[in-house]
């Protein structure tokens, strides 16, 4: 009989899932639910939200959801602030997001874009982590994951709004994990490379390196369970971060402006 991963035993109370109609937030929402579990599911698609609900409530959980696109933060925190009075959460992974690249011949992105990213990926999670975090210290206990990209550590010109995005967020989790250690409460940023449906073993992949959104949604619960700082996965993407970091600026900017769209 396969064993239980360690890192279930670290889960109770209320769970909080963003992004759970999308591809990683199913992926989690369906390793987390199991009796005793209070799932609150949040997503932009009701269509597929209510099929993992359902997923979950079969496996045990007790299921809540709310369809809700959080590129309106005023909206998600309102939300946010009913379900914890409700019921307090004592984990959120707050995975929702948007990805988004430059149109076919155009410069530079326009600032319909570089709002909606940033509203998504920016200001919506960070305001909805410090707002957990400020009660959860009051509470004494609490862990918090937040979901960026290994693109965060690089300034992708076909990708500015997601990767300008992404690392505004990377450095808000770092800050605000700083901000209330000893309280009991911990802030993980998990800042994954390509990833995508399949198992994994599943060796066909579509872009360099991807790897199964289950690979990722099974390390992340793990980081995010234990209190882990970060979570890069795969790891092969650190030494990416450290290559960009140390490399003379003219070959980088050489090496970024080659790159196409993936």
């Amino acid at each position: 009989m396969k064993s239980e991963p360690d890192w279930q035993h670290g889960l109770a109370g209320r769970v909080l899932v963003t992004g759970a109609s999308g591809l990683l937030g199913r992926e989690l929402s369906l390793r987390i639910a199991r009796p005793g579990v209070r799932l609150s599911l949040w997503g932009r698609n009701p269509f597929r939200l209510t099929e993992v609900a359902t997923q979950c409530r079969e496996a045990g959980a007790e299921v809540e959801i709310c369809a809700l696109d959080i590129s309106n933060p005023h909206a998600a925190i309102s939300a946010l602030c009913v379900q914890d009075d409700a019921d307090p959460f004592s984990l959120a992974l707050l995975v929702a997001g948007l990805g988004d690249t430059l149109s076919p011949g155009a410069v530079v992105e326009g600032p319909a874009q570089v709002i909606r990213l940033a509203q998504t990926n920016f200001v919506a999670p960070a305001a909805m982590a410090s707002f957990l975090a400020e009660r959860m210290v009051q509470r004494g206990k609490g862990r918090i994951g937040l979901v960026g990209t290994a693109a965060a550590a690089h300034s992708l010109p076909f990708a500015a709004s997601y990767s300008g995005s992404k690392a505004g967020l990377a450095r808000f989790a770092d800050a605000l994990r700083l901000a209330v250690r000893n309280s009991g409460v911990s802030v993980t940023l998990i800042s994954p490379g390509f990833f995508g449906p399949g198992g994994q073993d599943d060796e066909v992949r579509s872009r360099p390196g991807e790897i199964a959104a289950s690979v990722v949604a099974e390390q992340m619960i793990a980081a995010v369970v234990r209190g882990k700082p970060e979570l890069v996965v795969p790891r092969r993407f650190l030494a990416l971060r450290w290559f960009d970091r140390l490399l003379p600026r003219p070959l980088r900017d050489r090496l970024l402006l080659s790159l196409r769209l993936p």
